[in-house]
């Protein structure tokens, strides 16, 4: 009798008609089959999809990249040149196999230039002066940028539970920062007004402590984009009070519950990065909606606070514990692709960087500053092209030869002269004297042109060394 009543009641909740094929796909996304978000409607696991102009982004900082290893190698020999049979050798240290480096070396011109040594009769390759003025561009910007890194660093330590981050962190992470490398000495112990260091009893590792923190520093990226939206677009203020700016990658496919699920996660609050939540009940439903905001929050204003709006995935696990971000910290960002771009490419797969999608239109900074003008200069040297390199060096060939003829003339001319005024006076022998003194001068400097010439050269490149480890 129970198997019967059972068997009337589940057919009495079948649909009477069977479902349209064009309502399947739609309902097939609010089955329970998928999994979803406990804190939101929002899929927990979506497809990738890919953005081509944030992965070519990532192929040309990989060349970048090879080229920073192959400088730093130049910039750390003596005279700031390297000799072409230790290329070789020194460069697989760097990664690269047997003849690798050199065939590297020769398609970038405009970084690197091979030349013969006047003396030794060795070629030689050191870097262009193009490449020269970057660097020092490069620094320039960094030293003056100091003070902005001192606030960026202060927000950051700010946005940690306990208003402390490990010195070693911030290391890691310091070229996206905008950080000096020692920047332990010349922006932490520079200021202790804003920072101190300690070192942990029970880790034995150094901490950055914040000393006092400045609540006008609390303002987030974030909310000054949602003033700005606010006041040109005229958005209705409940709407936009927890939004976040979505821009989904081309190709996505957005349907009509993903739409509605996003509409109500934008209205969803949550507590500041900046905010400190240790005396709140994290327990509920709503604590816990308002924490995976809070998490897309502190990610965004890390994004915010990096010079080219970009770092990679892992050096954002590195303050996982100290800003309460999620674990499974790939799988959340895919949530959020609107608001978060991940790219594998430029890494060999191993690294992955995240990039704020906002910050970014056809793949350029929006808001560019001057360490970030000065690296990309960098990457405009690289994709030059090696045509272009041959005409510039023909061009500076042509005018050497012309200077070349001009000082042999003035010099002929000179010797010359010299000899029909002193030809007069032969049976002086204060003359002779003279004269024999004159012709010794003029031999001894013919001799020496081409010394003295090299000289010129090694100490131009010597003050040019100089100038660059300033």
């Amino acid at each position: 009798m129970l198997i019967i009543l059972l068997s009337k009641t589940t057919k009495a909740f079948r649909p009477k008609t069977p479902i349209p094929k064009t309502l399947q796909p739609l309902l097939s996304n609010v089955t329970p089959t998928r999994p979803m978000s406990q804190s939101t409607s929002i899929p927990k696991k979506l497809q990738r999809v890919r953005d081509h102009g944030y992965d070519n982004y990532m192929e040309v900082e990989k060349k970048t990249r090879k080229v920073l290893k192959f400088q730093d190698l130049i910039l750390s020999q003596l005279n700031h040149t390297l000799p072409i049979s230790r290329l070789d050798l020194l460069s697989r240290r760097l990664g690269f196999k047997q003849h690798e480096a050199g065939a590297f070396v020769l398609k970038f011109p405009h970084v690197f230039e091979i030349f013969e040594h006047p003396v030794q009769r060795i070629l030689y390759i050191r870097l262009t002066r193009r490449a020269i003025l970057q660097i020092q561009q490069e620094k320039q910007a960094l030293i003056a940028q100091v003070p902005d890194a001192v606030t960026r660093l202060r927000k950051l330590i700010m946005m940690s539970n306990t208003g402390r981050l490990r010195l070693e962190h911030v290391r890691i992470a310091r070229k996206e920062l905008g950080l000096p490398d020692d920047f332990e000495y010349s922006v932490i112990l520079k200021y202790p007004q804003y920072f101190q260091l300690f070192d942990a009893k029970e880790t034995r590792n150094k901490y950055i402590e914040i000393v006092e923190r400045d609540e006008s520093l609390a303002v987030c990226a974030i909310e000054r984009a949602r003033e700005k939206e606010y006041r040109e677009k005229g958005v209705d203020a409940e709407d936009i009070r927890f939004s976040f700016i979505v821009n989904f990658p081309p190709g996505f496919k957005i349907g009509k519950y993903y739409r509605i699920a996003v509409w109500k996660w934008q209205r969803v609050p949550y507590w500041s990065p900046y905010e400190d939540v240790s005396g709140y009940d994290l327990r509920s439903l709503e604590a816990q909606k308002r924490m995976e905001k809070r998490a897309v929050a502190t990610i965004h204003e890390l994004l915010s606070l990096t010079v080219e709006k970009k770092i990679t995935l892992e050096r954002i696990a590195h303050f996982r514990m100290a800003m309460n971000l999620p674990k499974r910290l790939k799988e959340f960002l895919l949530q959020h692709q609107g608001i978060f771009y991940i790219s594998t490419r430029g890494n060999l797969g191993k690294l992955h960087t995240v990039f704020l999608r906002e910050a970014y239109k056809r793949g350029e900074l929006v808001e560019p500053n001057d360490l970030y003008m000065a690296r990309r200069q960098l990457a405009d040297l690289v994709l030059l092209s090696p045509r272009k390199a041959k005409v510039d060096r023909e061009l500076v060939n042509y005018r050497r030869d012309r200077e070349d003829d001009e000082m042999v003339r003035v010099r002929s001319e000179f010797v010359e002269n010299g000899s029909q005024s002193f030809a007069v006076g032969n049976n002086v022998k204060k003359d002779r004297e003279e004269e024999d003194d004159l012709d010794s001068d003029i031999i001894s400097d013919a001799g020496s042109d081409y010394s003295d010439e090299d000289d010129d050269c090694l100490e131009t490149l010597d003050a040019e060394d100089a100038h660059v480890t300033e």
